[in-house]
């Protein structure tokens, strides 16, 4: 048996996320000081207490997200004698959870991913007006037909429009992003093509397409500032879908995921392949572990981020 961590993306927060942790456990609470240290902020007390309008933001989502991720990681680590490079063969995160992987196996700092994050987060917000870029989801579509949905898209719309596949999340779920026009586009194009539903989603911007240049351009000159260490266990990549290690590889993988499609389906398939047989979700929700489903059957997914979650996985493995 095998086992990968693997850490949840934007949309998975919700007010008191990570707040029994804290409650219950002074490692939990020794990440999150870390964290609102590392940004000058009480982000634990918004993630705790809300509004949900502050922490749906993305520059606050994101370090948010981590911050319960590594704060799960480091109760199992007590709790449970869980150890990351004895007891994991792979790490992945979906979008921003490759920073979390990365954290977690000792390639980034917390408080150094904190800070990205946050810096990640404002130069996505930052990189198109509010209102031009859209992202939607097209639902029981493969990968292949909605890469010529988004082609189609392109075409119909016109010079200067942009559509692409942001997201691959397995089980005939993939999301379009790109321009307003273009993603709109989409939509019909896809219902043509036998898509069950799609829809527009409520972000905040074109998140994983060629609009998001100028956030990526930012990041590049943030972690060439940061020292990135070769990583305990591979992490898998976004973009590749395959194993980094060399700390200069693990800078660029960044850099592309910001404009590139977040390839999870393919990144799971590969875990998978390579003998995985269960993935450790560390965070808020149970977005992945749903996923999971759809892609790699027979597959065990265990959701760890509350203190219930870590006494029956502590039972379990006693």
């Amino acid at each position: 048996m095998s086992m990968a961590l693997v850490f949840p993306g934007q949309g998975s927060q919700a007010v008191g996320m990570g707040k029994a942790l804290a409650g219950d456990f002074e490692m939990a609470r020794a990440v999150f000081e870390e964290i609102d240290a590392a940004l000058g902020q009480k982000l634990s007390r918004l993630m705790f207490e809300g509004p949900e309008s502050e922490l749906t933001l993305t520059a606050n989502a994101q370090p948010a997200l981590m911050a319960v991720s590594l704060a799960a990681l480091r109760v199992l680590e007590s709790e449970a004698g869980f150890n990351v490079a004895r007891d994991a063969s792979f790490a992945a995160g979906h979008s921003l959870g490759e920073y979390s992987a990365l954290a977690a196996t000792g390639a980034l700092t917390i408080a150094d991913t904190a800070r990205l994050l946050r810096l990640r987060g404002e130069a996505m917000q930052k990189a198109v007006p509010v209102g031009m870029g859209a992202m939607a989801a097209l639902l029981g579509l493969d990968y292949e037909t909605g890469v010529s949905v988004a082609q189609e898209a392109c075409a119909a719309s016109g010079d200067h429009e942009i559509c692409a596949i942001a997201n691959d999340n397995g089980g005939g779920q993939v999301v379009a992003s790109g321009t307003k026009k273009a993603v709109d586009q989409a939509i019909e194009i896809a219902k043509g093509k036998g898509a069950r539903r799609a829809m527009l989603l409520s972000v905040s911007a074109p998140f994983h397409c060629a609009l998001m240049q100028p956030a990526a351009t930012a990041m590049a000159e943030a972690l060439a500032d940061v020292r990135v260490a070769a990583p305990k266990i591979p992490v898998i990549a976004n973009v590749t879908a395959r194993p980094v290690s060399n700390p200069d590889e693990i800078r660029r993988s960044l850099v592309a995921q910001v404009t590139g499609t977040v390839r999870w389906r393919e990144s799971v398939a590969f875990m998978s392949s390579a003998g995985v047989d269960r993935f450790l979700e560390l965070g808020a929700g149970k977005v992945l572990t749903g996923l999971l489903k759809r892609i790699a059957q027979g597959a065990v997914g265990i959701a760890i981020g509350t203190p219930a979650d870590i006494a029956s996985y502590t039972a379990r493995a006693a």
